[in-house]
């Protein structure tokens, strides 16, 4: 799909959440019905500038973790949003230049601005393929994906604050076991997901927001999202907030900046082993 046809499909007359999160990251890519509804779930939930940042401050601390003490070259990272710099190949490829990574997202938007992503180290790859994480055969099937990726080593599957927007009904464990089952031992899943675990009232206002939108949630419980690390040897610490997922400072962030309320939103990695 060429960039001018993605943009004839971009629909502007209801909220995205890709374009909601770039306005919580305080980006320019968004309208002003994204806006709107970004400030109506501020509204309810001014934490969630604080749970954006912080989920972007663990892709680039897992992404680093996991290049530097677990051999990892390569990343699928599906509902990868719009740009917005250091993108996770940058990040990747800081530490090891040779890192390849896919991008994958359904949004027309994110096509459009798909040639940032596609800014590669002369010694890496990447490449950007419009697919939905609800179609996993599609994703896989894709000629891109063994273009740039080789599924005989080990791969990093990210799915940052993606996996809240597959509802129950949408058979989220199922996907995740679905791409993780294509890739081999020593490959990894680094998820973060939205909780309502510390302020249930306030994240059903969220939730009703989105909904109403025409964009179904589901966020969950720290035990739900623990679920999907079920048969992966789970790295230290563990499940936890995101803030406190092996803080660096790297990226300014301190685990006692922000209460886990204001963050809301569970993190880990674990390494596939074995097969699952």
């Amino acid at each position: 799909m060429s960039n001018s046809h993605a943009a004839r499909d971009i629909d502007t007359s209801r909220p995205h959440s890709a374009r909601m999160y770039d306005y919580y990251l305080g980006g320019k890519d968004h309208f002003d019905v994204d806006k709107q509804a970004a400030e109506a779930v501020a509204t309810a939930y001014p934490g969630i500038f604080t749970c954006a940042r912080e989920n972007r401050a663990f892709m680039h601390r897992a992404t680093r973790v996991l290049a530097r003490e677990h051999g990892i070259r390569q990343w699928l990272d599906i509902g990868t949003g719009i740009p917005t710099e250091p993108n996770l190949h940058q990040v990747a490829q800081a530490v090891v230049p040779d890192a390849r990574v896919v991008y994958a997202d359904n949004d027309p938007l994110v096509l459009k601005y798909a040639e940032r992503l596609m800014r590669s180290t002369r010694q890496g790859r990447t490449t950007y393929i419009q697919a939905d994480v609800n179609d996993p055969q599609s994703l896989l099937n894709a000629p891109e994906l063994e273009d740039v990726l080789d599924l005989g080593q080990p791969v990093a599957l990210s799915l940052n604050a993606l996996m809240h927007f597959v509802t129950d009904a949408q058979d989220p464990y199922g996907i995740v076991d679905r791409l993780l089952g294509v890739l081999p031992a020593g490959s990894a899943l680094a998820l973060s997901h939205c909780t309502p675990d510390f302020d249930s009232p306030t994240w059903q206002k969220v939730t009703d927001i989105y909904t109403n939108s025409g964009t179904p949630v589901q966020f969950r419980s720290q035990g739900d999202v623990a679920r999907f690390f079920e048969g992966l040897d789970l790295l230290a610490p563990g499940v936890t907030v995101g803030h406190r997922w092996r803080p660096d400072g790297a990226d300014g962030d301190a685990a006692d900046g922000h209460s886990d309320a204001e963050v809301s939103l569970w993190a880990g990695v674990g390494i596939k082993r074995s097969v699952r």
